[in-house]
């Protein structure tokens, strides 16, 4: 399927700061999540979770959430896939055309009141990513609260439910060259719904792409 890509304006420097900054940011983080029933934990596919550390003689391990720089993902646990299945009080949730582009209008919105850079975002019928860049360092879980948050608030006024998991991934980018590589990512997805690239980053992509 060929998704269109939305480009929002070229954006001028935020900020002049002495700082070594990253498209005119301090952080970039790339967040993922996932719709309700979409991608339980214990998924093959991989998921981020707080599960137990399994280790030599020790049965009850520290949980430990995997979700750091450069740490894979955890994945393939049935047991814990079927008891979060047995835990859903609704279906599954899905995105449609129209259901996306709600959003992708909500995740512009939202990023311009925070004074946040949306950099690229992607809405899967199954998940969301979105590459957002930050002056200073707030907390990223504020960040995916605040695009979840709000985005359901759009969507419910069509379809009131729930709609996202309770969590997601948050993982930082800390050069330029994982920046590019995140923002391509996203905008490369298969059967992505709606696809959104901010215009000096697609610039650049053309360039990193070559």
């Amino acid at each position: 399927m060929n998704t269109p890509v939305y480009l929002s304006g070229l954006t001028p420097a935020a900020r002049l700061s002495g700082r070594k900054m990253l498209f005119d940011c301090d952080r970039v983080w790339f967040l993922t999540w996932t719709l309700y029933g979409r991608w339980l934990p214990g998924d093959p596919r991989g998921f981020v979770g707080t599960v137990r550390e399994r280790r030599p003689g020790d049965r009850n391990g520290p949980r430990e959430r995997h979700n750091q720089l450069q740490t894979e993902y955890d994945r393939a646990m049935p047991g814990l896939r079927r008891s979060a299945r047995q835990s859903m009080t609704e279906p599954p949730a899905r995105l449609n055309s129209a259901l996306a582009s709600v959003l992708r209008t909500q995740f512009a919105e939202t990023a311009e009141v925070r004074d946040w850079r949306l950099f690229a975002g992607a809405i899967m019928a199954d998940h969301v990513h979105l590459l957002v860049g930050v002056c200073g360092d707030p907390d990223p879980s504020m960040l995916m609260r605040d695009f979840k948050s709000y985005g359901s608030r759009a969507l419910n006024r069509l379809h009131r439910r729930r709609w996202w998991t309770q969590s997601g991934s948050t993982r930082k980018k800390s050069d330029r060259r994982a920046v590019l590589a995140a923002a391509r990512y996203t905008r490369d997805q298969r059967d992505a719904l709606e696809v959104r690239l901010d215009g000096e980053i697609a610039l650049a992509l053309a360039k990193f792409d070559s």
